[in-house]
């Protein structure tokens, strides 16, 4: 008889030690609880955290406002990050176009983005804290640190978006050109998160009384997740078709040459080019001041030469004012490392170096006899020179005296891309390929006998590009430097791009998306199915658990304990047992 006791002892002991563990995994969960309100709220002592009472709203009005806040600027910081980091193909644009209103380099372009990247981030982690809270039943108690920069982000996202966008304002075209690619992507993300909401979202529904709120709540969240849902329906992507359909990758023409490798508009760039693979080179072409046809972009030279030390009271002259052999005495390359508008001058060579920092102003002969050589094409915008140059009317009969007989480049060779007195050259030179900015009909555009067009890739639409496909007009594209984009233009159809890196889209042996129609449409059921699965579980789950305690424990335990009502019983039970193993030790075994 005195067996069964010993037993019944042991067996509570047993139920003690597996009490204690219990409470001790609660004990552990309630330190990463603490972490997370210290994080949020620096409130990292245990009395200062408070539980939210079943069926009372997470935290208060003002509470409420702080996580809104944090929500909105989650949204618009996110916005600012999309928006610039698919801006990347245009930076140089951007700190160039910086460095022509403040008068010196910065490279503004990146410091934009990694202060993106850290706000976003953030507030990221702020909302990331205040979801964990949610689900684990705490009150939110916002520091007020964070709710100073929480407003500095929100005002900082706001004040850059509307800057940029009065300023760049066509680089929302390519945002809206990136979702062709990205959204696929997107949407499996945008997903993903609200499958992972519907845990606290589950917790929040089934705790509250008031109806009112748990309906909004609900409404709201199957409101975005629905919509979410059917977003695939109404997009539209180029890259998403039959492999079969998908024709040649655009030829490469080197924009500069190759301004990433060497100084643009030199001749050691074109050659870089031309190395790297390029079918054709871009450029610039001012009139010099006694009549020598060379290579210049900008309206002055203060940019890319050393003018500033060489004429320093003609810094912000025109080009075209100055004599070939004063143009001569300019370094055109000395720049490229001082700058590094590219962050590549560390990759060239101690012989490159060398070269690059000796480049000078190189005349259009040079560079038409170079294409000549290799048997590229060309492509060039002329300038018409000011007024009191001496080649100011015959700036297009001067150019045309170099192609024909100067270069020994042939004249199918070129596009001619200049829009003015287009018929006169024509008449003087029919072998040239008429190349056009302007999007006219293409009826108009045969009329006109134009071969090519040469749009920015903002313009960038399948439809028009087969359209004009169609007629015998090519499409080119200008300036594309990011895989991505170029990835778009060849889904696209386009025929050629002008591009900074032409080393690195030569390597692009395929579109970086290319999906077709069946592949995306299983891909999005699948993901889409799987999600509801998950989300209706876990509100079940909730339900049930609500449902289950609702009904085995005292309903005053639950109003003042939450979701933590059971660990006051589970304390109970530890020193019931406790109690009741020290009493059985004074009773004597019969």
């Amino acid at each position: 008889m005195g067996t069964a006791p010993a037993e019944g002892t042991q067996l509570k002991l047993g139920k003690l030690k597996v009490a204690r563990q219990r409470l001790l995994q609660r004990y552990e969960h309630q330190l990463f609880v603490s972490c997370l309100a210290g994080l949020y709220g620096c409130q990292w002592r245990r009395s200062q955290r408070t539980h939210a009472h079943r069926g009372h709203c997470c935290c208060s009005k003002r509470e409420c406002c702080s996580f809104a806040l944090i929500v909105l600027t989650f949204c618009l910081s996110l916005v600012f990050l999309y928006f610039w980091s698919e801006a990347r193909n245009d930076y140089n644009d951007f700190d160039w176009f910086n460095f022509g209103n403040l008068g010196f380099w910065f490279p503004w372009s990146i410091v934009l983005l990694i202060l993106a990247v850290f706000l976003f981030t953030y507030v990221a982690v702020l909302l990331l804290l205040a979801v964990c809270l949610l689900s684990e039943g705490q009150r939110l108690y916002l520091h007020w640190c964070h709710k100073i920069g929480i407003s500095v982000t929100l005002i900082l996202s706001i004040v850059a978006s509307s800057v940029l966008t009065d300023l760049w304002s066509k680089e929302w075209k390519t945002v809206l050109l990136s979702f062709q690619v990205t959204a696929p992507y997107l949407h499996i993300g945008g997903v993903v998160l609200m499958t992972l909401l519907s845990w606290p979202v589950g917790f929040h529904v089934f705790r509250l009384n008031m109806r009112a709120r748990r309906m909004a709540m609900m409404v709201l969240y199957i409101t975005v997740l629905v919509t979410l849902y059917l977003v695939p329906l109404g997009m539209h992507s180029p890259c998403i078709k039959e492999r079969s359909s998908l024709g040649s990758a655009p030829a490469l023409i080197g924009h500069r040459g190759a301004p990433m490798l060497a100084p643009e508009n030199t001749y050691m760039s074109f050659e870089k080019a031309l190395a790297a693979g390029a079918d054709g080179l871009e450029t610039d072409v001012t009139i010099s001041y006694d009549g020598v046809p060379f290579l210049m972009h900008d309206k002055n030279l203060r940019r890319t030469t050393n003018v500033k030390d060489v004429f320093p009271n003609w810094t912000h002259t025109s080009p075209a004012m100055f004599t070939w052999r004063e143009l001569q005495s300019l370094n055109t390359g000395s720049w490229f490392f001082s700058q590094d508008p590219f962050g590549t001058a560390s990759s060239l060579s101690a012989d490159e170096r060398l070269q690059a920092q000796n480049q000078s102003v190189c005349t259009l002969r040079a560079f038409l006899d170079l294409a000549a050589q290799y048997e590229k094409l060309v492509i060039f915008d002329l300038y018409r020179p000011p007024r009191g140059h001496p080649y100011r009317d015959a700036w297009i009969s001067r150019t045309l005296d170099v192609i024909q007989n100067e270069s020994s480049i042939h004249s199918s060779q070129v596009l001619w891309l200049p829009p003015d007195l287009r018929e006169f050259v024509q008449e003087m030179d029919p072998d040239l390929q008429q190349t056009t900015g302007e999007q006219a009909p293409a009826e108009e555009l045969q009329l006109r006998h134009i071969a090519r067009l040469n749009i920015h890739y903002s313009s960038m639409s399948e439809k028009e590009i087969r359209k004009y496909a169609a007629a015998n007009i090519s499409t080119n594209l200008y300036v594309i430097s990011e895989p991505w984009l170029y990835s778009l233009a060849w889904c696209a159809g386009a025929h050629s791009v002008a591009t900074n890196a032409v080393h690195i889209l030569k390597n692009l042996r395929r579109p970086l998306f290319l999906m077709t129609p069946d592949e995306y449409m299983l891909m999005w059921t699948l993901t889409d199915i799987t999600s509801l699965l998950l989300v209706v579980i876990i509100f079940v789950f909730h339900w049930w658990r609500e449902r289950g305690l609702a009904h085995s424990v005292d309903s005053s335990s639950l109003l003042e304990h939450g979701s933590y009502r059971q660990f006051r019983a589970e304390v109970n039970d530890v020193w019931s047992l406790s109690n009741m193993s020290g009493s059985e030790k004074q009773v004597p075994s019969l």
